[in-house]
C-alpha cells in the first residue's frame, strides 16, 4: 500500500470511540426510561370516589348483560342481555326498557313492573355481570379488546394488556367514552377510571 493511500485511510481509534460514545449515550436513555417507568404513580382518595360515582352513573346499552335476582321468585330470577331495542323480557311481566338506564335505576324498575299485580313487595337487586368491552390502544405490549371488570383504572388496563412498552409516554393518556365523540387527554395516575365502552391510547414518548 502506497504512502498516499495509508495518509488518507481513517484511523480506527476514533471510528472505535465514536461507536462507544453511541453505545454510551444508548445505555444512558435506557436507563433514564427504566428510571421514570420504575417510580411509583401516584393516585387521591378523591379521584377514587369520583372513579366509583363513574362506575355508579354508566348507563346500560345493548349487549350488557346484568343478573336480576328476586326473594322467593326463582322463576324471575336470572341473567338478562340487553336486546338490540334496549330491553329485558322478565316472565310473565313483559318487556322492560334497561339500556339509557343505571344499574339502580333498572332495579327501581324492575321492582315497580313486578310490584303493580305480579308480586306482593318484591326484594329485588340487580348487578351488572358483563358490560361492554374496552380497548386499549398504542404503546402496550398487547394493545386490543378486554372485558369489563367493575372499578377498573387506566393502570389495571395497561397490566391486562402486559404493560407499557418503552416507548410509552407515561405523564398523559386519551380516553374516548362510548357516550363522546372524542378522546380527552388526562393525567396518568394510580386511580383513572376506565368506563365500559371506553378506548384508550397510550401515545408515544419522544426524547
Amino acid at each position: 500500500m502506497s504512502a498516499q493511500k495509508k495518509k488518507n485511510r481513517p484511523g480506527l481509534l476514533p471510528m472505535v470511540a465514536t461507536l462507544l460514545r453511541k453505545f454510551l449515550f444508548i445505555g444512558f436513555a435506557a436507563a433514564l426510561v427504566a428510571g421514570c417507568a420504575g417510580g411509583p404513580i401516584s393516585g387521591s382518595s378523591e379521584a377514587m370516589l369520583q372513579s366509583r360515582a363513574a362506575a355508579q352513573s354508566y348507563r346500560l346499552a345493548m349487549g350488557d348483560k346484568v343478573h336480576i335476582t328476586v326473594f322467593n321468585e326463582s322463576n324471575l330470577s336470572g341473567d338478562y342481555t340487553i336486546a338490540p331495542d334496549g330491553k329485558i323480557t322478565l316472565p310473565l311481566a313483559g318487556d322492560l326498557v334497561a339500556a339509557g338506564r343505571t344499574v339502580p335505576e333498572l332495579q327501581q324498575a324492575v321492582y315497580q313492573t313486578l310490584k303493580n299485580g305480579f308480586v306482593q313487595d318484591p326484594n329485588v337487586t340487580v348487578t351488572a355481570t358483563d358490560l361492554r368491552p374496552y380497548f386499549i390502544l398504542g404503546e402496550v405490549k398487547k394493545p386490543g379488546k378486554y372485558g369489563y371488570t367493575p372499578e377498573l383504572t387506566v393502570m389495571n388496563a395497561v397490566a391486562a394488556a402486559e404493560g407499557f412498552t418503552y416507548r410509552a409516554d407515561m405523564d398523559a393518556i386519551y380516553i374516548r367514552h362510548a357516550s363522546e365523540p372524542s378522546e380527552k387527554e388526562y393525567q396518568l395516575s394510580a386511580t383513572t377510571a376506565v368506563l365500559p365502552g371506553d378506548t384508550i391510547r397510550i401515545s408515544q414518548r419522544y426524547f
